[in-house]
């Protein structure tokens, strides 16, 4: 059954920026935006690189191998369309990043 874990401090996670994350065996890409903190995989589905380290502009993050971009609100790829990072609610509780996993 998925439960929120305490992934990081929130601070530690700078705003328009990203943090790498390991959470029950899973590497996970938190995301500050000023939508909200998002989670999606951390590793793109077409080679494998860390998202984490893309470059993020509004709600989508570019693949720093490749420049696949998904959506970290939904984990959808924009392009190439088709594509899908799993994706995770996020919760921010007393400065404390919460996934639920």
């Amino acid at each position: 059954m998925p439960e929120f874990t305490d992934v990081c401090a929130a601070s530690e996670v700078p705003p328009g920026g990203a943090k790498r994350v390991q959470v029950k065996g899973k590497d996970l890409a938190v995301f500050n935006t000023p939508a909200g903190f998002y989670a999606i995989d951390n590793s793109c589905s077409h080679k494998g690189g860390p998202l984490c380290d893309g470059l993020l502009e509004g709600s989508i993050v570019m693949c720093p191998l490749h420049a696949w971009t998904y959506d970290i609100r939904t984990g959808e790829s924009v392009s190439p369309p088709g594509q899908k990072q799993a994706s995770y609610k996020v919760k921010v509780e007393g400065g404390r990043v919460f996934v639920e996993v």
